[in-house]
């Protein structure tokens, strides 16, 4: 129970209030004070009619105004919002005595060195951190804000140094101890490019620590600069569209439209107005025309997004626009200038559709002028954790969770893994596994719960129980179950499966399977 008590900043009227609930017996359990002429105290719950009578006769107190219950005292909402404010920050944060002592720790310190807060208290930071003497530094005559590389676990930090001051009775400031914040070179050169970003253009969002993805954005760098078409190719969910969009904002057009045309959900029949729209008065009774994608990107990109799935007669109308730079809305007779760059994506191989009849070479040779492909995730194995750990931080952040890190069996794991879904499955994976962590500072495989991938099989599932005959003989029932219906005699099902009718009728004697039960002619009637 709370209590603040409104008062007069009368010499000695704390100490009355003080003795008033002694009188009671209550066990005092913490009390505030302000220059305002406000009491705050915190004792057990006590009778409702002892709470009355207690009520009263503070109220009688000389120079009390007031008295009421509130929720929580000023040091209580001080103390609770400062822990708050270290449970979110996802730095580690160590607060150290003047020896250099561990006093407290926030959940982001305590998942970094993998030990619970309370088995870090008394201990010394300089038994976790090394390459820097905390206690030479905490003890000089006038310790000052310092910043100073330092190592854990072979990793490099940047730790933030801030001494804490109290000032005494005389105003004079006596050193306590200070608070020292970690800040990982990823975490840094992260900030970093979001503070240079109107400079350095939109490539901060491709992550690129493997020489394949290096190479690759240095070269996206040169082609977004020019206004030629780039043909972007690469596996499913590697990313070909954040690639395109990046190309553009680092364009000359960045400040116009980015128009994305989804290749595969456009039919035939309405390809033509939904690309260049169509003229007033040229659909039957609707009066007023439309503007197409073409138009809706002029001065910027159109990116057509898996352009191996356009239709032949989609591809010669694309054709004509990159080759002529003039299309027409239907139903119009002016020819319109485009003035668009044209970026593509496709997950297949166009020279190879080229050659199959199914995409068309002239097509082919306009849009493949600048050419960039993205490798899977799996054949560049430096850019998994990097991207694991910039997920992580950002699905921590915006599912309001504390900050977790990776463990070691789950770094194996990532590393070790195929990833056929690339980036896209990898992000998805971690939003999945920080969701459903509750009250955890690493993530273990047992979070991810990757299904089982080989790059030989595809998915299989590896918590199937039972023996190799079992599961033929599973399988095999299936099929009979299925098949029978439709060819509903023995020679019939014998004739399509390739074996003797002796035999599948031994089958479906031994699976149990007989046929369906057969309406009367009666009944047909």
């Amino acid at each position: 129970m709370r209590l603040e008590v409104i008062c007069e900043n009368r010499l000695g009227i704390a100490r009355e209030v003080l003795e008033l609930l002694a009188s009671f017996d209550l066990n005092l359990r913490s009390i505030d004070a302000d220059q305002t002429g406000r009491i705050y105290v915190h004792f057990p719950q006590i009778e409702f009619s002892d709470f009355q009578a207690l009520m009263l006769n503070i109220r009688q107190v000389e120079g009390v105004k007031d008295v009421r219950r509130v929720s929580h005292l000023p040091s209580e909402r001080e103390h609770y919002g400062l822990l708050t404010l270290l449970k979110t920050i996802p730095d580690p944060i160590f607060s150290i005595d003047t020896k250099g002592m561990i006093t407290r720790a926030n959940e982001a310190g305590s998942a970094l060195i993998s030990r619970e807060i309370s088995l870090l208290l008394n201990t010394p930071l300089q038994q976790w951190i090394s390459g820097f003497s905390f206690t030479k530094w905490i003890s000089q005559l006038d310790v000052s804000p310092h910043s100073s590389i330092v190592h854990f676990n072979n990793l490099e930090y940047l730790a933030e140094m801030m001494p804490v001051y109290f000032p005494d009775e005389e105003e004079d400031e006596i050193l306590t101890g200070a608070l020292i914040m970690l800040k990982s070179s990823a975490r840094i050169g992260h900030q970093y490019k979001v503070l240079k970003s109107a400079e350095a253009g939109s490539f901060d969002g491709l992550l690129a620590q493997s020489p394949l993805m290096c190479q690759l954005v240095n070269d996206a760098k040169k082609y977004a600069l020019l206004d030629a078409p780039i043909l972007i190719q690469g596996d499913t969910g590697t990313g070909k569209e954040v690639l395109a969009r990046a190309c553009h904002e680092a364009s000359s057009r960045h400040d116009k439209a980015f128009v994305v045309v989804n290749c595969a959900a456009i039919p035939d029949e309405v390809a033509e107005s939904e690309l260049f729209g169509y003229a007033k008065n040229s659909m039957g009774t609707r009066v007023e025309g439309k503007c197409g994608m073409v138009e809706q990107a002029q001065g910027g990109t159109l990116f057509f997004d898996e352009i191996s799935e356009l239709t032949m007669m989609q591809q010669m109308k694309l054709l004509r626009l990159i080759e002529s730079g003039y299309y027409r809305h239907v139903g119009g007779d002016t020819e319109i200038k485009a003035d668009i760059r044209v970026i593509c994506s496709s997950q297949q191989d166009l020279s190879k559709l080229c050659q199959a009849g199914k995409f068309r070479e002239d097509l082919f040779y306009r849009i493949n002028v600048l050419n960039l492909k993205i490798e899977p995730l799996k054949v560049r194995p430096k850019d998994i954790i990097p991207l694991a750990e910039l997920f992580l931080a950002h699905h921590t952040t915006t599912l309001s969770k504390p900050p977790i890190q990776l463990s070691a069996a789950c770094r194996v794991q990532l590393l070790d893994y195929d990833w056929p879904g690339n980036v896209r499955q990898l992000k998805n994976a971690i939003y999945r596994a920080v969701s459903m962590a509750d009250d955890c500072v690493e993530l273990g495989p047992e979070q991810l719960n990757l299904p089982s991938y080989n790059s030989s099989f595809g998915y299989f599932d590896d918590s199937f129980e039972g023996t190799l005959e079992q599961a033929t003989k599973q399988f095999e029932a299936s099929i009979l179950r299925r098949l029978y219906p439709a060819y509903p005699s023995t020679r019939l099902l014998a004739n399509k499966l390739g074996v003797s009718h002796t035999a599948i009728a031994n089958k479906l004697r031994e699976h149990g399977i007989s046929k369906q039960p057969q309406l009367s002619k009666q009944e047909n009637k």
